[in-house]
């Protein structure tokens, strides 16, 4: 057997409140002065002076970059490095979802490498380790918070650009449901099926383990059982709480088993149209499912049993379309689009679209490697 290597955090903190402990560890590392790179949004409901004035009790100083965009780019990580250096910050806070960790990453990641961040795309392409992050989420999906990828928007290429490096895993993350509870409905459906993508496209993967797959049924059940209720009734502790479980449980699994085409062709349409990440995948799921399924009907069987359907009268290809199914019922439950189409993708850039999803580090991993011609008829199918 080959050997296999587990990423994760050192210390990952789960649970209501924990943000209190989360600020009692940064002060026992002897850091002084941080980073923080968020959002306006979060700046505006006020979580991120909660978060500063919760360090400052600590005798950790801040200074807050709240420019990132949804699709974080290199002009975004260039802006926080230098905030971070004209500060003198000796470590970095990420505030949010996957677009403040992504950035986050790059910055901390070129701030101990040198260069810039276009330097680092493909896979482990640094030499040392970026400056320690501390990842605080404040939603449930992208599992960002505790994982080795990177992705950055390259606007003068039109391409989401993934970095993929060890370097870039966090010190600390923490998952507190209560930082969760503000999520607009359709930011808790479109990250909560980020999640189920990352669990799916890690049990369908090349580089599937005993651990990852364990990992990534068990995120999948929870999603199935509890997506709804998050996106229906935001106040809902325990929705929130499973959410957050479910979605860390999905980053233990992609974090090491990878990813496939629904990430790599997901990349493109963001860097492409700048269309929200999850919404996309959401989108290209079953589209792509129903591709693996030539060669992954046994473990899209397997997927559809974790979401609560029976397939004891199926048979395995029976079970895969189960299985596919369950997905395109959860995804129109919880309001994502049909159609790429009606977010502005067209036909007409499909081929550039195809070319570049072939290009892309996440695709190595799929169960079955497309063709050009068949990565295109995913797009037609998607729109």
């Amino acid at each position: 057997m080959s050997t296999t290597t587990f990423f994760i955090p050192s210390v990952n903190l789960m649970g209501a409140g924990c943000l209190k402990d989360a600020a009692a560890d940064i002060q026992s590392k002897g850091w002084r002065k941080a980073l923080v790179v968020t959002d306006g949004p979060l700046v505006r409901t006020g979580l991120v002076a909660k978060v500063t004035e919760l360090l400052g009790a600590h005798g950790v100083t801040s200074v807050v970059f709240d420019g990132v965009k949804p699709n974080p780019n290199v002009a975004n990580v260039e802006a926080g490095l230098a905030l971070l250096k004209a500060n003198a910050c000796d470590f970095v806070i990420s505030l949010g979802g996957g677009s403040p960790h992504d950035c986050a990453k790059g910055i901390a990641l070129v701030a101990a490498n040198g260069g810039r961040i276009t330097d680092y795309e493909g896979l482990d392409k640094s030499a040392k380790p970026q400056l320690p992050l501390v990842a605080i989420n404040t939603t449930a999906g992208t599992a960002s918070e505790m994982t080795r990828f990177c992705i950055i928007t390259d606007d003068s290429r039109h391409v989401k650009m993934a970095i993929v490096d060890k370097h870039t895993t966090p010190v600390l993350s923490v998952n507190d449901p209560e930082l969760m509870m503000g999520m607009p409905a359709s930011l808790t459906a479109a990250t909560g099926m980020d999640a189920l993508t990352h669990a799916i496209e890690a049990y369908v993967s090349t580089a599937a383990n005993p651990i990852t797959d364990a990992c990534a049924l068990k995120a999948v059940t929870l999603i199935s059982q509890h997506l709804r209720t998050a996106v229906a009734h935001g106040q809902d502790a325990a929705a929130r709480e499973a959410m957050a479980y479910a979605q860390f449980l999905a980053g233990m699994a992609f974090n090491n088993a990878s990813l496939g085409y629904v990430h790599a062709m997901a990349h493109q349409l963001g860097g492409f149209y700048d269309l929200p990440h999850g919404v996309c995948n959401a989108i290209l799921l079953p589209h792509v499912q129903a591709f693996n399924a030539r060669v992954a009907a046994g473990r899209l069987g397997d997927v559809a049993r974790a979401m609560g359907v029976d397939t004891a009268l199926l048979t395995e290809a029976q079970a895969a379309q189960a299985c596919l199914t369950a997905i395109r019922q959860l995804s129109a439950d919880v309001g994502i689009p049909a159609g790429v189409g009606s977010l502005g993708a067209k036909e007409a850039d499909i081929p550039i679209l195809a070319t570049n999803a072939m290009k892309d580090a996440c695709g190595l991993t799929n169960p079955v490697q497309p063709t050009f011609d068949e990565v295109c008829a995913i797009f037609r199918a998607a729109l």
